[in-house]
């Protein structure tokens, strides 16, 4: 699917129109029509560039050069190759996430915490559009993560 100039996918026609530079306040009514379209503009944008910048890693691994003369140029390639597909894996799981998080404004269970259905906050979902935990359940679910990792 190709991408408008804006990043969004092409034949993406929103339900809402959001005026020209919108970023959501605490004053408006939390995860309101505009901030759901938002959000989900903001998910669909880093989505294509995800996909974007995977099929250039495609391309590129494609378009490598195999006959490599000596040895250290072999390895020098095999680690960027290999560095190269475990960021596309990344990218991959991010895009899955993404997904998810499209699913949930659909649903209108996004911006909620999963844990204790509490508001995630509009500043954490501009730093991570992904979240689907509070602050406080994420910081709770780090906590369990150290003690069950010692």
């Amino acid at each position: 699917m190709s991408a408008k100039p804006n990043g969004l996918p092409e034949g993406y026609n929103p339900k809402v129109k959001l005026p020209k530079n919108y970023k959501p306040t605490a004053k408006e009514e939390y995860m309101s029509d505009r901030q759901q379209e938002y959000f989900r503009q903001k998910l669909l944008v880093w989505r294509q560039e995800l996909i974007d910048e995977s099929q250039q890693t495609i391309d590129h691994l494609r378009s490598e050069v195999r006959d490599v003369g000596d040895e250290a140029e072999r390895a020098t390639r095999e680690t960027e190759n290999s560095l190269e597909l475990r960021t596309r894996d990344r990218y991959r799981k991010l895009i899955s996430k993404i997904e998810q998080a499209l699913r949930r404004i659909d649903d209108g269970s996004y911006g909620y915490c999963e844990e204790t259905d509490e508001e995630i906050g509009i500043q954490r979902l501009e730093a991570r559009p992904i979240a689907t935990l509070s602050l406080d359940a994420q910081e709770r679910w780090e906590l369990r993560q150290r003690q069950l990792s010692k």
